[in-house]
C-alpha cells in the first residue's frame, strides 16, 4: 500500500474540497488510497493539501493522507479557525456542566449556508454533537 510518511504542514495553508464520490470511478484515486478514501465519504469535508506532483496531490484528513488527482480538488480561500488536531474547548457550555474539551478530528463544510463545522475527540471518543465554529475556543 502506498502509503505517505507524515509531512508537514506547508505555511500556508491550503484548504480545500474534494467532491469526489463512486461515481466519477477511481481514476481520480491513487490505486493504494481507493477503499480508505471511499470509506471516507469525502464530500463535504474540508481537506488540507500537503504537496503535488505532476501525477497526483497529497491530501490529509485528520491524521489519514491521500494521493488524488488534482482535477476535483477545489480550493477554499475563507481560511478555518481551527484544523485538524488543534486543542479546542466548547466555549459556552451548558449551565452546571463543564465544557467539552478535546482535538479536532473532523472538519466539515456545508455548502449551501457557507460555513464550516467541527467534530472532536475527547477522552479518546469521539463525540457525536458537531460544533460551529463559534462554539469553540482553543483550549
Amino acid at each position: 500500500m502506498l502509503s505517505a510518511p507524515p509531512v508537514p504542514r506547508p505555511q500556508p495553508v491550503v484548504y480545500g474540497l474534494y467532491a469526489w464520490t463512486p461515481a466519477y470511478g477511481f481514476r481520480y484515486i491513487h490505486p493504494a488510497n481507493r477503499r480508505t478514501f471511499e470509506w471516507l465519504e469525502p464530500t463535504g469535508k474540508l481537506f488540507e493539501k500537503i504537496d503535488e506532483t505532476d501525477d497526483w496531490i497529497l491530501i490529509r484528513y485528520d491524521e489519514q493522507q491521500f494521493y488524488v488527482s488534482g482535477e476535483l480538488f477545489t480550493e477554499l480561500h475563507d481560511k478555518p479557525p481551527f484544523s485538524f488536531g488543534d486543542l479546542v474547548e466548547e466555549a459556552r457550555p451548558e449551565p452546571g456542566r463543564l465544557p467539552h474539551r478535546g482535538l479536532i478530528s473532523d472538519v466539515f463544510w456545508d455548502e449551501a449556508r457557507h460555513q464550516i463545522s467541527f467534530q472532536i475527540v475527547e477522552k479518546k471518543r469521539k463525540l457525536k454533537r458537531i460544533f460551529e465554529a463559534d462554539e469553540l475556543r482553543f483550549g
